[in-house]
């Protein structure tokens, strides 16, 4: 399904039909979408996005690139999504990503929850600043 208008986003990525999300790794998209376990078909487009998808891709390991981006301006054909949807959802690689990515999503929910580390950080920056 494409979707090209607004659509329920965290909804969709908490369903749990919801194998794989292809992303242009804005920001809030990553963090979403590794918030609630879901990996990421990697396809950035401007500004952060590029760091995003490395970040995302090489370092954390919870998603595979669907084109680099010194090739931004290569058409990509539906060949190319068809292999990143087959290497994300059905593939050795693939299962390793799913796993690094349910494991860091658990950890990324633990840490934001009530008594969660980053939730006792920035409770502890408002009362300095408040």
């Amino acid at each position: 399904m494409v979707v090209r208008d607004w659509a329920p986003q965290l909804k969709i990525l908490g369903h749990s039909s919801t194998g794989g999300f292809m992303s242009h790794c804005g920001w809030n998209s990553c963090l979403e979408s590794m918030s609630l376990g879901v990996p990421i078909a990697a396809w950035p487009m401007h500004s952060d996005q590029p760091v995003n998808a490395v970040l995302i891709t090489e370092v954390l390991k919870v998603g595979v690139l669907v084109r680099n981006w010194t090739l931004n301006d290569e058409l990509v054909n539906s060949s190319v999504i068809s292999e990143v949807v087959k290497k994300l959802m059905d593939s050795e690689e693939g299962d390793q990503v799913r796993k690094r990515t349910e494991k860091f999503g658990n950890e990324l929910r633990e840490a934001t929850a009530d008594g969660g580390v980053s939730r006792i950080e920035l409770d502890s920056f408002i009362a300095h600043i408040s």
